[in-house]
């Protein structure tokens, strides 16, 4: 057995009211990066999967013949399905062991994606992304589940930084991605991309992992209630996060009746877990200040990680109007050099002169800085203005993400890998769906209010302008057949204008709130979490705050 199996920290009866023995992990050789290397691919997989079909969406409708309120649910029941798969999957892989697991999951996924272009209708294809966001949302919790037990403790917190890729590379990734299909293959392979990566996933997983026994008698035990209580609850809070915008929120019915239903669901649902003796989660970690302040942080930069990527995305498509091909420059720049940024700063943080929390909040301070320069937005830009707040998320990306995954894990036993994944995964899950929501609304909110605000002062000042009337019948009806026409020109100019102008400001104030953020976030890591030390390095006598 390794080491890091050896030197699992003892843990109280009271948070592990049924004790697990995990199998004996084996030393770290070619096989084995073989099959940790495959379990990355299919978390990679996954999210091209959800991040490609969703930036696409609008070329899908437009070959399948789906209407856009329709369109909508494409995603949302994807996302539903998804991030509730993320909640209940670590308990799966213990039972039917990792390997089963991600190999089924793997296969499902692809079958599915090519299928996809093939279905006959709506209904059809609402029903197989059903099926293959639950396959999808199982996968990313089997990569930091592998991390924890089979990395040994020198290269465990490499291990945590190929887990942040799912984080920071994954998704930049997946806006070229949508462009090369689109522009150059054809719209099917925007479902068809993930095909080739399964067959290669599966082979390395099936050949490089280690295969676990499988632990039926753990069904006896079953959480019937928790997933009664707890699949339906989640989907339900992301559908209304999904849906809630476009239905204007609590003025809807449906987005009432989810919201109120999915928030008792989940409520009941971690009732449950905190008293079941073989829950899905475990409640309890919560009580470590370190896991109750890394989730939060992670679920605040994972929302401004969304917002970085997102209003870019938007301002030059609306204001600009670039396809998703032009707009891959800006995400290249912040995808690729992940793959170096993220081993640089992993390597950092394995030193154990250097508390990790100084380097978190190092990246949120230079998160807050890119917002800042964000603030500046005006009708000019272009995607080359984006540089900068590019250049400086590649190093401040993995400065939050790595730290946090550290203030989550180092200090646990084990036997709690499979409970932390599951927790992390729902918390990153969660906050892509929050971030869609909460940025729908502060887009649609804040430029109403810019144009309104437009407007009234564009009603004050009117008659301190010269004369309309006068400047066209000198300047222009001379050159027209119809000079009426100018009027209605000049007016779909003027609110064209005006639309444009209110976007920019909404985009600014985005940028303002997400400074606040940083803040917020800055402050509680100040506060709350204690040091954690790199996992080859015995922690103090005397334990430093």
């Amino acid at each position: 057995m390794t080491s890091s199996a050896q030197t699992a920290v003892p843990t109280d009866s009271r948070l592990h009211p049924s004790p697990l023995t995990l199998p004996v992990v084996p030393a770290l050789n070619g096989r084995l990066l073989v099959g940790l290397l495959g379990v990355l691919l299919a978390v990679l997989l996954a999210g091209f999967n959800e991040h490609v079909t969703e930036i696409g969406l609008n070329d899908i409708r437009g070959q399948m013949g789906i209407g856009h309120d329709e369109g909508t649910w494409v995603i949302a029941l994807f996302e539903a399905c998804n991030i509730s798969a993320m909640a209940f999957a670590p308990w799966f892989a213990v039972t039917f062991s990792v390997r089963r697991l991600t190999i089924a999951m793997t296969a499902t996924v692809g079958i599915l994606g090519a299928l996809a272009p093939f279905m006959p209708d709506l209904a059809c294809l609402l029903i197989l992304r059903c099926v293959q966001g639950f396959a999808s949302g199982a996968l990313p919790p089997m990569l930091m589940t592998v991390a924890l037990r089979f990395l040994p403790p020198p290269i465990k917190i490499y291990g945590l930084g190929a887990y942040a890729l799912t984080a920071t590379f994954g998704p930049n990734l997946a806006t070229p991605l949508t462009g090369f299909w689109f522009e150059y293959v054809g719209w099917q392979f925007l479902f068809w991309q993930i095909v080739p990566l399964c067959v290669v996933t599966i082979i390395c997983v099936a050949w490089g992992l280690p295969q676990d026994p499988m632990r039926l008698e753990r069904f006896r035990r079953f959480d019937w209630f928790g997933l009664m209580t707890g699949l339906p609850g989640i989907c339900c809070l992301v559908i209304a996060l999904q849906q809630g915008d476009r239905l204007d929120w609590f003025r809807s019915p449906v987005i009432t009746h989810l919201t109120c239903v999915g928030v008792f669901l989940f409520a009941v649902f971690i009732v449950n877990e905190w008293h079941h003796s073989l829950p899905f989660f475990r409640i309890q970690l919560l009580k470590q200040r370190n896991i109750a302040d890394a989730l939060l942080t992670l679920f605040g930069v994972l929302v401004l990680s969304v917002v970085t990527v997102s209003v870019p995305s938007h301002y030059l498509t609306a204001v600009k109007s670039y396809r998703p091909i032009q707009t891959t420059p800006f995400s290249l720049l912040i995808a690729i050099p992940q793959l170096l940024a993220l081993p640089l700063v992993a390597a950092i943080c394995n030193i154990r002169r250097i508390d990790c929390r100084h380097v978190l909040m190092a990246g949120l301070g230079l998160m807050g800085l890119s917002y800042w320069l964000g603030t500046w937005i005006c009708a000019d830009w272009v995607r080359d203005n984006f540089y900068p707040i590019a250049l400086l998320t590649v190093f401040a990306q993995p400065m939050v993400i790595i730290p946090v995954l550290m203030l989550a894990t180092m200090g646990l036993g084990p036997i709690d890998g499979p409970f932390i994944s599951g927790m992390v995964n729902m918390t990153k899950g969660m906050a892509s769906a929050v971030a869609a929501g909460l940025l729908d609304a502060l887009f649609r909110r804040r430029e109403q209010y810019h144009s309104s605000m437009l407007l009234d002062h564009m009603g004050h000042i009117q008659f301190s302008l010269p004369p309309f009337d006068a400047v066209r019948q000198s300047l222009f009806d001379p050159h027209l057949v119809d000079p009426g026409s100018v009027n209605s020109a000049a007016m779909s100019l003027f609110h064209r204008e005006v639309g444009m102008q209110s976007l920019i400001l909404a985009c600014a104030d985005i940028y303002v709130v997400m400074i606040g953020v940083c803040t917020l976030l800055i402050g509680l890591n100040l506060v709350l979490p204690s040091r954690v030390y790199p996992p080859r390095a015995a922690a103090p006598l005397s334990r430093q705050s």
